[in-house]
Formats: structure tokens, sequence, C-alpha cells
């Protein structure tokens, strides 16, 4: 790839360090202390040594490790003691939170496993969270049965969501009699009667629950989760009537779960406690009905700060674990005393905040587009130029420092009316092309001008965020990054090698979707959205990798095959003796395998594609020798990884 030109000046400054970068992405930010920026310039991951011991370990050295042995980027590196450590964090925020103001009751989590489905990671949660009886949720009967496969502690919740048939009942209180500590929770008013009698028919009780819908709202891109719009749970009204239902077959006493839903990535700590004082208010008057009760799962909501930035940002969270933990443990305790009724066992369905930390999305740079204008040299005029190209030219030459908005209104004009010249047919393509490049001349300068100024002008704004480089990346948007397209979710991007040089481009990620829609154009920034992501110049043939962080919760379940582009390589990364062990490891969708998910055939693909080629022999157009390497090209295509393969 030739070497280019920057579009941006470089100031005279001191070095550029590998401090400026981890300030300039923000990594101390959003990290959490997972991952950081070493003195050679290179991303690191903050791994466990079997001996106990904890390493930062280089992105680019693990990368390099793995095209040594035959896996090429894109890849999704897993790092499970990412995993470990939030869910020590979660539990062990709770237990302090519990000993700190003297809580009666106990902490129990839960897993969701619909936030990432993956076997290796249900079973590395229900594994290591064995400890603290972590638990796990399921909303729909597939999950249901991958969830009872793995329950092997007692005493660990298994929840019950979701629409539910009469064979997912059926499982749940099968389990439920085989010693799973399994609770199903009402979502619907109509579900209790089918419950009931299944339970009859097995001759057992049911453990219940009862989702409820709040008044409250949550807040962030799902704030309609809760409120009287959500979809699911059962209001006021509605859970007197199950209570009602109960009393009248002598069943009130199965009722031990109250539980509520204020939505995903809840970014205000005020929203939550909102919730939850309401909420608290309904357990305990189902106590005051005769209700057992004894659990308040609050569901999901903690949120992850993706853009570090601290605040109620959607993308952000204004509180710790910590204090989030401290906030329920203090509510609930409050209230529950106040009212003299026995502290409940606390339930979250914490699955972002587990798994978000623990997935990292690396990929190659393929190409480069430079922004318009970037080049210094100064596009000649033709002979006999036309009014409008003298013009530009002259706005070229006098602009400075003092006349940018003049000149920038000026070049925009001459522009506009040279298209509509060139509309009418009174200007040639060849002046449109030298106008043009004129103008983007212009619009480079301004910009390296207003890279300059402290504040700039509302009216240029728009100049500073149309010049940038366009870096087509070997990645798919919609199978990797989906919340990204799909509800403008913020991830942190940032190159992880090169780090001790000042990345002086000003750049948009494109995909390799052929899709207007396949790019990453908004990023993570301290004050707002930035339009631009800052990366360094490509160089030559070098494999310039950019790493996507966070992207451990949803984004493996909602991909898609646009395009046809399927799974990346997944590769788990722990340190034994000191040195990187790759596990785990699993070859991205084939051409073959993508095909077949959309009901192709690959072998009759090859059948008809042969045909084909037979007859391009018959025709004269191939020799049988070109027919064969014809159909070698096909089945080696079929083979092959859906993305770009060096």
């Amino acid at each position: 790839m030739p070497a280019r030109k920057d579009n941006t000046i470089k100031r005279k400054v001191r070095n550029w360090t590998a401090a400026d970068s981890s300030d300039l992405y923000g990594v101390e930010d959003w990290s959490n202390g997972y991952f950081g920026v070493s003195r050679t310039g290179e991303v690191t991951v903050r791994l466990q040594d079997s001996a106990g011991e904890f390493r930062n370990v280089s992105l680019l050295s693990i990368m390099q490790g793995l095209v040594e042995r035959g896996t090429d980027a894109p890849v999704l590196l897993r790092f499970r003691d990412l995993l470990r450590a939030r869910i020590d964090e979660l539990n062990l925020s709770f237990r302090s939170a519990i000993k700190a103001v003297n809580y009666q009751g106990e902490y129990r989590g839960v897993y969701p496993i619909k936030v990432n489905q993956q076997r290796q990671i249900v079973e590395e949660i229900v594994s290591y969270g064995a400890r603290y009886h972590y638990g796990l949720e399921a909303g729909s009967k597939p999950e249901l049965i991958a969830a009872m496969a793995q329950m092997k502690d007692s005493e660990a919740f298994l929840m019950c969501n979701g629409y539910k048939d009469d064979e997912f009942i059926d499982l749940a209180l099968m389990g439920q009699r085989m010693g799973l500590n399994i609770c199903i929770i009402l979502e619907m008013p109509n579900e209790l009667p089918a419950i009931l009698e299944r339970a009859r028919k097995l001759g057992m009780e049911p453990n219940l629950g009862v989702r409820v819908r709040l008044a409250a709202k949550g807040s962030g891109h799902w704030s309609e989760s809760a409120g009287d719009k959500s979809v699911f749970g059962l209001n006021a009204a509605q859970v007197i009537e199950v209570v009602d239902q109960l009393k009248e077959v002598n069943m009130l006493h199965c009722l031990k779960v109250l539980h509520y839903h204020q939505g995903s990535q809840i970014p205000n700590i005020s929203v939550i406690r909102e919730g939850l004082t309401e909420a608290c208010r309904m357990y305990i008057d189902l106590v005051r009905e005769g209700a057992p009760m004894g659990t308040l799962d609050m569901g999901g909501g903690l949120a992850v700060d993706y853009d570090g930035s601290q605040t109620n940002f959607h993308s952000s969270c204004n509180y710790s674990i910590e204090e989030y933990a401290r906030d329920i443990v203090e509510v609930v305790g409050e209230m529950c005393t106040k009212c003299d009724v026995p502290h409940p066992t606390l339930v979250t369905e914490s699955g972002r905040a587990i798994t978000a930390y623990h997935s990292v999305l690396v990929f190659n740079i393929l190409d480069v587009t430079c922004a318009p204008g970037h080049d210094s040299k100064v596009p000649q005029l033709p002979e006999n130029p036309s009014e409008i190209l003298k013009a530009l030219d002259e706005t070229h030459r006098m602009l400075t420092g003092k006349n940018i908005q003049e000149c920038y209104n000026d070049a925009n004009y001459y522009r506009d009316q040279l298209r509509m010249q060139f509309f009418y047919g009174n200007a040639s393509l060849r002046e449109r092309g030298v106008g043009e490049a004129i103008y983007w001349h212009i619009m480079g300068l301004i910009s390296r001008r207003l890279a300059e100024m402290s504040e700039i002008p509302e009216d240029l704004k728009e100049v500073s965020d149309n010049m940038v480089d366009f870096y087509y990346a070997n990645f798919s948007l919609f199978q990797s990054l989906p919340d990204a397209w799909a509800v403008d979710q913020l991830f942190p991007v940032m190159p992880i090698q090169r780090l001790c040089e000042r990345p002086t481009q000003k750049s948009v990620l494109v995909d390799i979707t052929c899709d207007c829609d396949g790019k990453v154009d908004r990023f993570i920034d301290r004050e707002d959205v930035a339009k631009s992501l800052p990366l360094h110049e490509v160089e030559g043939q070098e494999n310039y990798y950019v790493a996507v962080f966070l992207v451990g919760a949803y984004q493996e379940t909602l991909g898609d095959l646009h395009n046809l582009l399927g799974d990346t390589n997944v590769v788990s990364v722990h340190l034994e003796n000191g040195r990187p062990v790759y596990t785990h490891e699993e070859e991205g969708d084939s051409v073959a395998d993508v095909l077949s998910y959309v009901k192709y055939d690959p072998k009759d693909l090859v059948s008809q594609f042969r045909a084909i080629a037979e007859r391009a022999v018959e025709d004269g157009r191939i020799t049988p020798r070109q027919r064969r390497d014809a159909l070698e090209a096909y089945r080696e295509g079929l083979n092959g990884y859906t993305y770009y393969e060096l």
C-alpha cells in the first residue's frame, strides 16, 4: 500500500508517548483496569498466571502468535480472567455492602444466558460462580434446556422468564422435583392457571414468582422495558388477582419471588433507586397479604461505562458496582426493617456487566481512501480557464487565518455554480474535475487551519467532520457489532500497536459488507460523541490491527449474515507459566457454512458449477485444463473464510 501524506498539520510538540495515546483513547476511563498501554506502545490485557501472579500481555503479541499458528483476523479474543474478575467484583461488592449495613439477607446473582449463550461462557460462569452460588436465568425453552444441563448447585437459582408453553412448564417443574432451585416467574396473567394445572398433574407444588410492571421507568436506550408501556409484567391490579387466585386454591405459600426489570444499561443510579423503592413497597405488601416471599429479583440494568465518562449518558453510567450494591442493600434493608418484614434474598440478573469486558474484536485494515484535498499540490488551471475556475483559484490564494469563513462561503458558492454550468452543458467534465479538485484543496487547507483553533465557528464544524479518511476494515459491522448499527451503541475502539507514535489521521472505519450502513463513524469521547477516530498512516504491507473492546454482551448472539459474512474466528486466551495459552479455538464460518444456513447445498452448487464449466468446454470457451482450475478455485472458495484472506 503506498505511503501517503496526512490530512492534518503536525504541530511542533514534544515527542509523543504511549501515555499520550492512553489518554487520547481514554483507556484508563473505560478499561476498569483490565486493559492498558505498554511503554513500547502496545495495548495490553491484564491476565492472571497459573501461579497467581497478574501480568500485562500484549494484544499484538497474541495476534502474532495466532497468525503464526494459521489463524487470521478478524478474530474474537475471549479472556476468561476478565469474566471471573467481574463475577468476583459483583459478588464481593454485595457481600461488603451486606456486612457494612448489617443486612440480614443474602445475595444470589444469576446470569441471563440471552446476553451470550455460547457454551464456553455459560460453563465458565457456572463453574467459577459456584463459590458464590451463582445461578442462571432462562427466557425461552431452548435456553431452559441449556441451563438445566449446567445446574449442579442446589443453592443457585434458575429463574424461568419469558413465554411458557406446557413443555416449558413441565421441564421447569421436573427440574424442581429433581432438586434444582427453579422458580417460574409469571410474566402474564394467563400463565398462572396453566402452571397450576401442570403442577397438579405432576403432583407437586411450584416455586412461583411474579414479575411486576413498575410505574417507574428506566433510562437510556431501553427505558421502555419498564413503565406502563412495558410488554412484560403484571400491573398492580393483576398482581392482586394472582394473589386472590392462589388464595382460592390454598397455594399462596408457593409465591416466593417478586421480580421486576427496568431495562438494560441503566446509566443513572437515581433511576435504579426509584424503581427499587417502588418494587420493595410491592414486596412488603405481598408479605402482608400472606405470601411467604423471601426473594427480591431486581432483574438486569447494571450498566457498563463504555465511554468512560462516568455520566448518565446512555453509553456510560454515573455509578460503580460498589455504589450499585450499596444502594440496593441500603434501600431494601431500611424499608423492610421499618415495616418489620424479614430481609429478602437479593437477586440481580446482571449479564452485560459480567460479560462485556471479556471479549475483544481484533481486525486488520485492508486499505485506506484519503480525505479529499489531503494532497498539498495545488491543481493547475487549464488553458483559457472560465471565470468560475479563476474565482476558485483566487479563493485558494487569498485564504488566511482571518478570512476562513469568507473563503469557505465563496468556495461553496463557486463550486455550486460550476456544477450548475456542467448540468446545463456550459462546462466540461474536465473543467468540473479541476474546479472540484481546487474546492477540496481549499477545504483541506481550512480543515488544517481549524485544527489549530481553540474554538471552531459553528458553520465550519462540518468541514472538519467531512475531512476524514476511510479505513477499510476486515470485519462485518452487522455480524460482529450489531448494536453499533441498530441502537447506536458506542464501543471503545483503538489501534493495538504503534502507540508511541502520534496518530495523525482522522478516520472512519468501513467494513467489507458493501452496505452504506456498514461503517463506524461514532466513537467515544469524554465530552461528546466523536465523529472520527485518530489512527496512524498505514505503511506498506504491515498488519495494522484495530480492536473494539467490551463486545462480550449480546454482539455474538445478535450478529447476522449480512452479505453472507459469517462468524469470525474465536480464540480464548489465558496464561500458564507466564506464556499465553490458546484454547477453545473455533474456526470462523466458511463460505459453505453460511450458504448452508440459507439453504444452499454446497454439493449441489459444485455440481451446477461443473455443468456450467463443461458447457463452456463444449462451446470452446475454455480448455479441459481450465475447467479443472475453475472447479478447484470454486471448491477452495467454498471452503475458505468468509472474510478477506491474506
